[in-house]
């Protein structure tokens, strides 16, 4: 049976003064976490909003436990080596 599990971080961009520039941050964070974490990632929601945005990752597998706990590293790596982004919410959702 495939699992699939699925990560949405709320971002918080400080200092953000254009649509361009927050393309430019989360553009390097996304591929980032792909190479990282061998997951799919994209932007959810809040496109038009320079300050906000929110992410998502998602892994599939065979092992629920495995995928929620590779998940739950990935906020904690964001708030670790990306600093001029703070993780405000984060949910996980394995189905």
């Amino acid at each position: 049976m495939i699992i699939t599990a699925t990560l949405v971080l709320h971002l918080h961009l400080p200092g953000c003064r254009s649509l361009k520039e927050k393309r430019r941050r989360l553009k390097p964070l996304l591929a980032r976490l792909h190479r990282e974490f061998n997951v799919s990632t994209a932007e959810l929601a809040h496109n038009d909003v320079w300050q906000s945005a929110q992410i998502g990752c998602t892994m599939l597998g065979n092992d629920a436990i495995h995928l929620q706990r590779a998940l739950q590293t990935i906020g904690q790596w964001v708030e670790t080596y990306w600093p001029d982004v703070l993780v405000e919410d984060e949910s996980i959702v394995v189905r």
